[in-house]
């Protein structure tokens, strides 16, 4: 696989001044998937790794029997405060300005910072028919699909969207399959501690399933400090009392709760750390204060690579974000290509096997050919798109 991409375009906001980008890494038939972010300081380096990880995360998850068939990988960024209350409007310019790519190659959804009902409203103001109307063409039956997926879309459980769940329980999926792989799920009588950095839709979804498996969620984060409480959180509580960002409420917080500053999230013992919330949050530096046995990516690039050197020389295993994150992505085109309905039983029992499955032949891997977690999933994905390229050219 090409180290360079196949196309970048960099964007400047005619009113703010502010930078925007996206990155097509790889075309499959034509088109390529990935989400838009908003967040200060987001960068074109940035923007670039992201887009290679969609590639690696497309190719992952490829199943020749199914009907789903990986594309290419693609991500948009902008360097905006997402709270800034012109955020819409440059995301909507961002959004007309890159119309022609949207119309034919890149299919794209929310990430960091951005919901999918403002991504959705500014599609439909610019006159544009879907923001993955780029893969209409590769569909059998357009009617159907566009119609599944919006079923799929007003599915809710437990006052959370279908949608928001499903990456949710990727992760969940994928750090309990850690646990077992390492021989760690049935460990004393005390449930496994866990800590994440995000508490928005990937945050708040994982953190309400590894609860409901049982695993004590002692720390949460957002972008005002940290939530702590060694004996845990009633995440359904913080869950009803955030914000559309992930923000908790710290006027409804319970007993036991602790106020930390943001950067305690490193500091609270736990056996397991799911960053959840932005990238290149785990360096060189900070990463000797943790003690955890497991990290699953639930961001996307949240652990440098020299870091997760260091901590796998130090055998802390890292799940990486092209793995554990990728229900989301999968769901999506599962659901739009018909290979799951627009039922919540279906979807989750489609995410636990697929996670599981994943997750074990990482290190599995891993364990036979002495790598990094991450090296073992990205020798994976390559051959996994070398089929793809062998089938579909």
């Amino acid at each position: 696989m090409t180290d360079t991409a196949l196309l970048e375009v960099a964007w400047t906001d005619p009113v703010t001044g502010c930078r925007g980008y996206l990155v097509i890494d790889r075309l499959v038939r034509g088109v390529a998937s990935g989400g838009l972010r908003m967040r200060r300081g987001c960068s074109l380096f940035e923007v670039r790794g992201l887009a290679r990880g969609m590639t690696l995360k497309e190719g992952l998850n490829y199943d020749p029997d199914g009907r789903y068939i990986p594309l290419g990988g693609a991500k948009g960024g902008i360097d905006f405060d997402p709270y800034d209350e012109r955020a819409r409007d440059v995301v909507a310019r961002y959004l007309h300005a890159m119309r022609p790519l949207i119309e034919q190659y890149w299919t794209m959804g929310e990430d960091l910072g951005l919901r999918q009902d403002v991504i959705d409203g500014v599609i439909a103001e610019i006159g544009l028919l879907s923001p993955v109307q780029a893969i209409y063409p590769l569909l059998e039956d357009r009617e159907a699909a566009t119609a599944r997926l919006a079923d799929a879309f007003r599915i809710e459980v437990g006052g959370l969207g279908l949608d928001e769940l499903v990456g949710g329980l990727g992760v969940a999926q994928a750090t309990l399959t850690g646990l077992e792989m390492l021989g760690l799920d049935n460990e004393g009588n005390r449930p496994h501690r866990v800590v994440l950095q995000g508490f928005g839709a990937m945050g708040g979804a994982t953190a309400r399933f590894l609860a409901d498996a049982g695993l004590r969620v002692v720390g949460v984060s957002d972008v005002r400090g940290v939530v702590a409480n060694p004996d845990g959180l009633d995440v359904e509580h913080l869950l009803r009392h955030r914000d559309r960002f992930g923000g908790i409420d710290r006027d409804n917080l319970k007993p036991g709760d602790e106020l930390l500053p943001p950067e305690a999230w490193l500091d609270v013992p736990a056996e397991v750390l799911v960053p959840a919330a932005i990238s290149y949050c785990v360096d060189a530096d900070n990463q000797a204060k943790i003690g955890a046995k497991l990290i699953v990516e639930a961001a996307n690039l949240p652990v440098t690579p020299d870091a997760e050197e260091l901590l796998d020389a130090r055998g802390i295993r890292v799940v990486p974000d092209f793995v554990a994150n990728s229900a989301t992505n999968s769901w999506w085109w599962w659901t739009l290509f018909g290979d799951v309905g627009a039922d919540a039983e279906e979807a989750f029992g489609k995410v636990r096997a697929r996670m599981r499955t994943l997750v074990t032949s990482v290190f599995e891997v891993a364990t036979l050919d002495g790598l990094s977690l991450r090296a073992a999933a990205l020798q994976l994905s390559e051959k996994n798109l070398e089929a793809i390229h062998a089938r579909f050219g």
